[in-house]
């Protein structure tokens, strides 16, 4: 561990890797406080609320600053980080990502603001272009997802900000007869999408406050996904990349474990593009596995590359102590910034 905290020093005294330095203009009243975060998610819980805020308080305990929640179809994302956020005070807290597909700006936005509201300005909206599978769920077609990604963001973009909308597009339409603002949802919710596609990235470039790439790395990022966006964006755009990682002495045994876990992502296209992309055959590959050391040089690449922010995900890979072993490590670059 002394190796390690000397490393962390050398690398911020000589500028090298400082990610709380790395923080980009945006839009007016968008708040900048996520720059290290974990991806939470329980499993066989018996209560899986209960089991999150345990997991939250575990990590601002930490000292780790955020946390962000998938949206799967059981629980409710935006609701749990609400939740999340009101009983761990200072916790920032994401979704990432509800799928537009199925959904409406409306609720979204109502969604999104009274979790703003119950948080006190610390709920960070992550969206998704979705997919064939997420559209099945909801009995639609899942058809022109540019043009529905384009439109669904029009219209939040006017709900958040002006507290209604009059839009009305080729798929969707927002107009709603009452006022939509959430008292107390200020500043205005931070909204991401995880786009990684060319396309994706434009629309999410000119509408949004930034990307939320997954398996997308170094190469990837600094060649494809940060240039991209950021043509398109106003302001510098936030780029958030998630990352499995886990620091762990059973490296073996953890990229065995993430090789059958992260197999699933090797058959969705927008995944398999962007592994085929950094020149890696399986998902597994883009883990960060290893001791304190080799994690945080990991995330250095990531900041070098371009991205504002870094999540970890499946930290849970190898076990209890190793998540809370991942946890320190984090807890321990935020407060080396």
């Amino acid at each position: 561990m002394l190796e390690f905290v000397r490393f962390v020093e050398t690398c911020w005294n000589h500028g090298d890797f400082n990610p709380l330095d790395r923080k980009p203009r945006l839009g007016p009243g968008v708040v900048q406080d996520m720059t290290l975060g974990v991806a939470l998610a329980g499993a066989n819980a018996t209560n899986y609320v209960d089991e999150i805020l345990e997991q939250a308080r575990g990590v601002a305990d930490a000292g780790v600053r955020a946390v962000w929640f998938g949206q799967r179809m059981d629980y409710d994302s935006p609701t749990l980080a609400a939740i999340v956020g009101r009983e761990v005070p200072g916790l920032q807290v994401g979704t990432s990502a509800i799928p537009v597909v199925g959904r409406h700006p409306l609720l979204v936005s109502s969604q999104a603001q009274t979790a703003q509201a119950a948080t006190g300005g610390r709920y960070h909206l992550g969206l998704a272009v979705g997919s064939n599978l997420a559209a099945s769920a909801f009995g639609v077609p899942f058809d022109r997802p540019i043009t529905r990604l384009r439109e669904f963001l029009t219209g939040l973009r006017e709900l958040l900000d002006t507290g209604t909308a009059d839009y009305r597009g080729e798929l969707l339409t927002v107009t709603p007869p009452l006022p939509t603002a959430v008292a107390g949802a200020r500043p205005r919710v931070p909204v991401l999408v995880a786009a990684m596609g060319p396309q994706a990235l434009r629309v999410t470039g000119e509408l949004s406050d930034g990307t939320l790439p997954y398996l997308a790395g170094p190469k990837t990022l600094s060649e494809h996904i940060v240039p991209e966006i950021t043509r398109a964006s106003e302001t510098a755009p936030r780029i958030v990349a998630f990352v499995p990682g886990v620091v762990t002495a059973d490296i073996e045994g953890t990229r065995e474990k993430a090789l059958q876990q992260l197999a699933f992502y090797e058959q969705v296209p927008s995944y398999s593009r962007v592994i085929e992309l950094e020149g890696a055959t399986r998902a597994a590959d883009l883990a960060l596995i290893g001791d304190e050391e080799t994690v945080a040089a990991g995330i250095r690449r990531y900041y070098d590359a371009g991205a504002t922010e870094v999540v970890l995900t499946t930290t849970d890979l190898a076990g209890a102590d190793d998540q809370r072993r991942t946890w320190k490590l984090l807890g321990e670059l935020a407060a080396a910034g």
